[in-house]
């Protein structure tokens, strides 16, 4: 899942951008609303954690433009104005959730997952196919009923393979899903992690490749 973190609090927004990596998220951040609005012009995200009072464009504006342009991503709102009246003019324009701060982070990552499910179609919060069962919420990962250990990226790739329900994904939708901005659209990476990926799998081989297109599971 992509997630872009909008807060001006640097050492805030990159703990929150660090800890929904470790949750095998892609994860952008803008440290300002107009970074913000560059940002989704240019990529699909699936939810946005937008605080509140940004500098340059405050946080409302941006909400309510990505909501004027129906931007598919659902936004959680992450401010310290927690009263009932703030929460209720955060959810009017436009955002989909909103938790106040302090927060627990726990609660940040639940709220975010949960999001992310309302993205797309409705789907089981455990993925099974090919005999795979993937389970987000705990990062699990069994086949045939025997565990299997994979990196962060493997488990994101695996996820976005398992989401697509026998579609083909193209590497760049992996790059764009699995990876943040900052990865090199013509390095080899979603190659080699495919690879790994396979290996801890096993056989019979569940990924094939379709050539010139992408991957289906």
């Amino acid at each position: 899942m992509r997630v872009l973190v909008v807060e001006d609090e640097r050492v805030l927004a990159d703990a929150i951008a660090t800890g929904l990596r470790r949750e095998a998220h892609a994860v952008d951040v803008a440290y300002d609303g107009a970074g913000a609005l560059e940002r989704t012009s240019v990529n699909d995200y699936d939810v946005i954690v937008l605080d509140r009072d940004l500098p340059r464009v405050h946080g409302d504006e941006v909400c309510r433009r990505l909501a004027g342009e129906r931007y598919p991503a659902r936004i959680l709102m992450l401010t310290a104005a927690g009263e009932l009246d703030d929460r209720v003019e955060g959810l009017s324009i436009g955002a989909d959730d909103y938790l106040p701060k302090p927060f627990a982070f726990a609660e940040l990552v639940a709220r975010v997952r949960a999001l992310g499910r309302r993205t797309a179609a409705p789907l089981p919060p455990v993925l099974e196919r090919a005999g795979i069962r993937l389970d987000p919420a705990r990062r699990e990962v069994h086949r045939d009923g025997r565990p299997i250990e994979l990196t962060r990226k493997e488990f994101a790739v695996l996820e976005v393979l398992m989401r697509a329900d026998g579609a083909v994904v193209s590497s760049e939708r992996l790059l764009e899903k699995a990876w943040d901005e900052h990865i090199d659209p013509f390095t080899n990476v979603v190659r080699v992690t495919m690879m790994t990926l396979r290996k801890k799998l096993g056989e019979p081989q569940p990924i094939e490749t379709v050539p010139g297109v992408g991957y289906r599971l």
